[in-house]
């Protein structure tokens, strides 16, 4: 696969966590430049790792890409693009409002749905070809995880409508006049998007089942967007080249079938596949080397490697006799998209309820697919989800309900005005998740969270509900309140496990998620390295060698981010029901 010939202006990557379109997305943007094309290669991930791969380190500002002539590459930086958007609403007003006016509308602009829709703003500068930014004949463009990057991609529709049945003037991103001046910028950049002359959106996936149901989806979701102009890259396909490694040919195996079943909608779209190489892509020559015709021979160390020479790795089961400890308790399993976080939440809760526990089973993560992992009903294990459309209706009728009951008709049209705002769902799921938090009071909840961006913002709402609390309680005396943030930060009430795959980018921004886990005053329990090569006792080259790096990973975890680490294999059987999600709790070898 490569986009060296003739490509659209604009590339659009997107994808599940974990399936290499950061990789995808910068081997393309080498390889157009190696072409001779001036490349503008951007990130709208909040956990960005466009540095590690490129070699570079990246902000708000284009930079050139050392070794690779015509390439520069950016991070939208969210707190940047948000402050840039404050200003240009507030400019406006200076000079004719007060200063306490001035700060009320500040203050209105401080909440997520600023940085988010400041974060589009910088995003369609892009594809308008912003002068500030350079001229460029291609623009790559990386996005986060498919959840966050549909909800940034559905923003200017959704604001759009809120504008139009507002008619109060005002809403969480300050005044009509900050949205409606954005109102134009915004559709030309949707009318880019969806311009199959202009534009190509990508949807990267590998040939595993969950990976292609998220690409299914999200071709599906960007088509009700008017966003028709997709195609499919399928990445690290692979073909076992000892017939007697069991590991190697169920590798193999697990993906054919996985492409056999590929979707319909998948099936209609053009469609590209790169195999899978035995080394990381990081650095330029590795991303050059995942799109070039000729790739290099797998390392001859890889053949010289014992399985049998290396120390044991640690496993699942010493966590969960931990966790096992206590009768009640949250356990917060976080992690990037596609690291099998939903796998590990779902095994240490079953493996609990096998040992008789009263274990409830939750997941914040929209995707949801903590049934679909138990795949059936386990004594002492009680499954649930925090779906945001649900709870975000039961919040509405709830504020309707307590506060519009003593309100005249246009009170109570404006407060169904504001409920309409797309805030209220962040607002909705914190509520959820606060319950749940405290249901922990009375037994075990292991909570499954979404992907590491959206938590994070999760996580931002119950440090600002924290602070709101405090500020509104007296200096001394009076009943002792503990609000969620302070269960989180109490070790002896929350364990929080960090799942990760033993590569050099899902390490960096596990790592990240720790830093900042703990800027919170949160100290993550527990590292679980999953799905692991280098535990599966695999003897194909390719896997043995991946393997090999695997290794290295491993032991910069444990001497440099969190010793308490569990490691679970590659299995050659998915880890679906609860037998099977049993055994990757079970001690290794029993």
């Amino acid at each position: 696969m490569s986009y060296s010939g003739p490509a659209t202006r604009n590339l659009f990557f997107t994808g599940k966590g974990g399936v290499g379109k950061t990789a995808l997305a910068c081997a393309t943007a080498i390889g157009l430049a190696d072409a001779g094309q001036r490349v503008r290669l951007g990130s709208s991930d909040p956990a960005s790792n466009l540095d590690g791969m490129l070699g570079v380190e990246l902000g708000g500002e284009p930079r050139a890409v050392p070794g690779v002539s015509g390439l520069s590459a950016m991070n939208i930086d969210p707190t940047g693009a948000a402050e840039d958007y404050r200003q240009r609403v507030i400019g406006p007003y200076v000079g004719s409002k007060s200063d306490a006016e001035l700060a009320q509308l500040r203050e209105q602009l401080s909440g997520a749905c600023t940085t988010e829709i400041a974060a589009f703003d910088a995003f369609a500068g892009l594809l308008a070809g912003d002068t500030r930014l350079g001229s460029f004949d291609h623009v790559v463009f990386d996005t986060a995880p498919t959840g966050h990057t549909l909800r940034l991609l559905q923003l200017p529709k959704a604001w759009t409508t809120f504008l139009e049945s507002n008619a109060h003037g005002a809403s969480c991103l300050g005044p009509h006049s900050g949205l409606t001046m954005q109102h134009d910028r915004f559709a030309a950049a949707m009318r880019a998007l969806g311009d199959p002359a202009q534009t190509t959106l990508v949807l990267a996936a590998r040939p595993q089942p969950a990976a292609l149901r998220e690409a299914e989806r999200t071709s599906a979701e960007l088509e009700q967007l008017g966003l028709h102009n997709q195609e499919l890259v399928l990445n690290a396909v692979f073909r076992a080249s000892d017939p007697s490694d069991a590991t190697a040919i169920a590798y193999q195996r697990r993906g054919e079938a996985a492409i056999a079943a590929l979707p319909q909608r998948l099936r209609a779209l053009p469609m590209r596949s790169v195999p899978l190489l035995a080394f990381d892509m990081v650095g330029v020559a590795a991303l050059r080397a995942l799109l070039a015709d000729e790739r290099p021979p797998v390392p001859a160390t890889a053949l010289a490697a014992s399985p049998g020479s290396a120390p044991p790795l640690p496993d699942l089961a010493s966590l969960v006799d931990e966790i096992a400890k206590s009768d009640h308790g949250l356990v917060m399993v976080m992690g990037k998209g596609g690291v099998g976080k939903t796998t590990i939440a779902a095994a240490i809760a079953v493996e609990l309820a096998r040992r008789g526990r009263a274990t409830h089973l939750s997941t914040t993560d929209p995707a949801a697919h903590v049934a679909a992992a138990v795949a059936g009903e386990v004594d002492h294990l009680t499954l649930s989800r925090i779906d945001p459309a649900a709870e975000t209706r039961a919040y509405t009728e709830r504020v309707m309900a307590r506060k519009g009951k003593d309100l005249d008709a246009e009170g109570r049209a404006l407060l169904e005005e504001d409920l309409r705002s797309p805030c209220t769902e962040e607002v909705a799921v914190f509520h959820a998740f606060s319950r749940i938090v405290s249901e922990a009071k009375r037994g075990l909840i292991i909570l499954d969270t979404a992907p590491t961006g959206h938590t994070l913002l999760l996580l931002d709402a119950t440090g600002a509900y924290h602070r709101d609390v405090l500020r509104g309680l007296p200096q001394a005396g009076g009943p002792r309140l503990v609000t969620p943030l302070m269960r989180l930060q109490d070790p002896a009430y929350t364990k929080i496990i960090i799942v990760t795959l033993a590569e050099p980018t899902p390490v960096s921004e596990a790592a990240q998620l720790q830093a900042d886990l703990r800027r919170a005053g949160i100290q993550p329990f527990a590292w679980v390295v999953n799905a692991s090569l280098a535990a599966s006792g695999t003897r194909d080259p390719v896997l043995q060698r991946r393997g090999l790096a695997e290794r290295a990973q491993i032991e910069r975890v444990q001497r440099e981010l969190c010793p308490h680490l569990a490691v679970v294999p590659w299995l050659a059987e998915e880890p679906t029901g609860a037998a099977r999600l049993a055994a990757l709790a079970a001690p290794r070898g029993s």
